[in-house]
């Protein structure tokens, strides 16, 4: 089940939602290999540039460190190596997946497939899982969520307003309704159902609140209870705009939900995009989604390959 491979339709969405990055920050390598020569300031440059969009400081040196290590004959040579080691960082993330649904290669989990939706307050995690949600649908699946995030009433309106906006079954309980039992419920309507795939919503919550980051582990103990295993995978959205803080929130989670994969939301409207890297050279995880609008369509299967493309490119040749 793994989702909607690769396009030239989503290629040119990535393309567009790293318009700004780009322009930012990516955009100046462009203007950097122009001399052809290998010289200290190239190097203090990139690195800079690297930093600046966030790629972290301990992620920037390890490339850096590899591309100079080839010895590079000339600045275009500089960029061929640069491109390749960027990619090579992501489809190393890639290359051990930790959950069983969006892997290549992967056996398929017995239906309904199970996708956890962690993160903190404002990632967009509903907004996320509607995405998926119409995603799926648009290749004939059927698909369930579950409105695990009882503390908000808005956030329960929100979600049911998505299942009828796109038609997905919505399991939700009232506001301050115990998330594990609507989790329960969730798994048994989605199995009577016949459904393909439940999605289950969880409430934001900071990772320094222990006592939600416990709900969240009990959410998975239910999962494993009635599925025989837990979460297929279990997706951290993340803010593209938020930065380096991503990484803190991602680690929390990682210690306490096993997280397998990341979703980077509002990557349209961030100048830093290079935090993909830091998340998958720092932590191993594999970005899967990135959200490039504000449709239910806008949300894009991360590809190395054309991501690195389209942030290398200046900003003339993305708009030529």
């Amino acid at each position: 089940m793994r989702l909607f491979g690769r396009s030239p339709k989503s290629d040119e969405a990535t393309n567009e939602a790293l318009t700004r990055t780009r322009k930012s920050f990516f955009g100046r390598i462009g203007s950097l290999f122009g001399g052809g020569d290998v010289t200290e300031e190239l190097w203090e440059s990139l690195e800079e540039v690297l930093i600046g969009a966030d790629a972290g400081v301990t992620t920037t040196m390890d490339v850096l460190d590899r591309v100079r290590a080839q010895r590079p004959r000339d600045a275009e040579a500089v960029r061929s190596i640069l491109r390749d080691e960027l990619v090579a960082i992501l489809e190393g993330a890639e290359a051990q997946p930790k959950g069983a649904l969006w892997g290549e290669g992967q056996p398929q989990p017995e239906a309904p497939a199970v996708v956890l939706i962690v993160g903190v307050n404002g990632t967009g995690k509903t907004t996320a899982l509607a995405r998926l949600a119409h995603a799926y649908q648009s290749e004939g699946l059927k698909v369930v969520a579950a409105a695990g995030d009882t503390f908000r009433a808005a956030a329960i309106d929100q979600i049911k307003h998505w299942g009828e906006r796109l038609g997905f079954g919505v399991i939700a309980h009232q506001q301050g309704s115990d998330p594990a039992a609507i989790v329960f419920d969730a798994v048994e309507a989605a199995k009577a159902r016949g459904a393909d795939l439940l999605l289950i919503d969880t409430a934001g919550r900071l990772q320094n609140k222990q006592n939600l980051m416990d709900e969240l582990t009990k959410i998975r103990r239910v999962i494993e209870r009635h599925l025989g295993r837990g979460p297929d995978e279990v997706a951290l959205v993340l803010d593209a705009t938020t930065g380096q803080n991503g990484l803190s929130q991602a680690r929390a989670f990682i210690e306490a939900v096993e997280v397998t994969g990341v979703i980077l939301t509002k990557l349209d409207g961030t100048a830093r995009g290079g935090i993909v890297f830091a998340i998958a050279s720092e932590l191993g995880l594999p970005v899967r989604f990135i959200g490039t609008g504000e449709r239910p369509e806008d949300l894009a299967p991360f590809e190395p390959g054309p991501f690195v493309d389209a942030l290398l490119a200046t900003p003339q040749a993305a708009e030529a």
